[in-house]
């Protein structure tokens, strides 16, 4: 096999470095084929829609959002690879498989991925107080009001843009309604205004409902973007206890506490009785040129080998079931990384599953909406009607 593959994700900096050890491993394997890296940053899906549109796209590109997947399919614009089907299900399993797949053809690798199922506490307020991480969400209320009764703000909310609210919501949702709703919701099969909705958003009251539950109070919250809501807990004078993020929580901020010792991490709980579920995001591999070189580095991509580079340098979580936990270089990263490979139900980020203008876009659709909903937490019905009003109209 021989040629020439192109390939643009968002990775810059230590994550394009690791992206670049993993070519390099490759192209010993394949010394005839020559891989090029370029980082599309923040910018890479209108970089790619120009790219596809001036019919000069990269042969391979990452993608985080299944719904521009599923729009590059719509316009033939990403090859199908149904022919590394049965390796991609046998190396990550049929949830992850079908992240990458539209109306049953399979189109993405999800080689990178993050398990956004994850709560953070600062150890110290744990030991004040004298609770243990919870299980469920009924123990999770008694830690919120044994660590309010010990004088520490239980939760740091970062309202950010409104993606830490969705992703709250997204983990209540699965664990209360089950995956048959969340898939439902997610192909607007079913209204935002189901009932199902509005018992996840009055769990959610539990951590966003009263306003001195969260650092700074609701105001506080509106006002606190994703990195600043991880530093009010992982510091050595907390502002507040516990912080509701995925599992790059630690990357996103400086501290001086000690990862286990100083701040540590647990399952989202479940909701009477519900089964382990992980909601996540990933990036899928796509190819917008069907070459063999191109299908020799999907191939490889699904592969423990290409896994295991990424993960021993840290920074990464594989979907792949066979890889090694020691392989990580610390012992959470081992537990959220864990927790993703082997979950009986993995859902990828439902705000990230919808039209663009409802889902993950900043200052419309869900993002705002959830955003109002922390302001305002006490009119379910009202706040379920405006979603529904605005998912009708982003799927006409």
């Amino acid at each position: 096999i021989s040629g020439n593959v192109s390939v643009m994700a968002i990775w810059a900096g230590e994550e394009q470095k690791s992206f670049q050890a993993v070519i390099d491993d490759f192209e010993e394997k394949f010394p005839n084929v020559s891989v090029k890296y370029t980082s599309g940053g923040d910018n890479l899906a209108p970089l790619l829609t120009t790219a596809v549109e001036g019919g000069n796209p990269p042969t391979i590109a990452a993608l985080g959002q299944p719904g521009l997947m599923a729009d590059f399919a719509k316009q033939n614009a990403i090859k199908p690879i149904d022919d590394l089907q049965d390796k991609i299900v046998d190396a990550f399993g049929e949830d992850v498989a079908n992240a990458g797949a539209v109306d049953g053809t399979q189109y993405g690798v999800m080689y990178k991925g993050s398990n956004k199922s994850t709560m953070w506490y600062n150890v110290a307020t744990y030991d004040e107080a004298g609770v243990e991480p919870p299980e469920t969400w009924d123990d999770l209320d008694q830690v919120r009001d044994t660590v309010k009764a010990a004088g520490i703000t239980p939760y740091s909310v970062g309202v950010d843009v409104g993606w830490p609210i969705t992703d709250m919501f997204e983990n209540v949702y699965i664990r209360s309604a089950g995956e048959e709703k969340y898939d439902q919701l997610a192909k607007h099969e079913i209204p935002w205004t189901d009932q199902s909705v509005k018992d996840a958003l009055t769990l959610m009251q539990d951590i966003v409902g009263q306003s001195d539950n969260m650092a700074g109070g609701t105001d506080g919250a509106l006002q606190t973007e994703m990195p600043d809501s991880v530093a009010k807990v992982f510091r050595d004078d907390p502002q507040a206890s516990m912080v509701v993020l995925g599992d790059f929580a630690p990357g996103v901020t400086e501290t001086t506490l000690e990862p286990e010792t100083g701040f540590n991490v647990f399952p989202f709980p479940s909701v009477e009785g519900s089964k382990p579920s992980v909601v996540g995001g990933g990036d899928l591999f796509v190819e917008f040129e069907d070459t063999p070189a191109a299908d020799a580095f999907l191939e490889y991509l699904t592969t423990t080998d290409a896994a295991a580079i990424w993960a021993g340098r840290g920074g990464f979580s594989s979907p792949h079931k066979d890889l090694e936990l020691d392989i990580y270089p610390d012992e959470i990263t081992r537990t959220t990384a864990g927790a993703l490979a082997e979950a009986e139900t993995f859902r990828f980020d439902l705000s990230d599953l919808q039209p663009a203008s409802f889902g993950a876009t900043p200052g419309q659709g869900l993002f705002k909406l959830f955003s109002d909903f922390v302001a305002n937490p006490n009119d379910i019905d009202k706040i379920t009607q405006q979603m529904e009003t605005a998912a009708a109209k982003a799927y006409q």
